[in-house]
């Protein structure tokens, strides 16, 4: 069970949009949730890994390093 207070703008768009397309507001809310949660999730994982970068706790790699590593071919600098 979940209770949200919206901005009161936020709200009468939901409730125009639920009546106009015969669902519940509650309907709505449910698929804008399940449609950002992933990109909420992934902007805070790449914000606590800039985090530890730049405390030291972790390094970066350069594209040129996985390339290698995974014995894969840069294509431009065969150009």
């Amino acid at each position: 069970m979940l209770a949200i207070r919206l901005p009161e703008a936020i709200e009468k768009r939901l409730d125009a949009l639920a009546k106009a397309t015969g669902r519940t507001k509650t309907y709505y809310a449910r698929e804008a949730i399940l449609e950002h949660l992933d990109d909420l999730e992934d902007i805070y994982i790449a914000e606590q890994r800039l985090a530890d970068i730049h405390a030291g706790r972790s390094t970066t790699v350069s594209l040129k390093e996985v390339m290698k590593r995974y014995g894969m071919v840069d294509q431009a600098s065969k150009i």
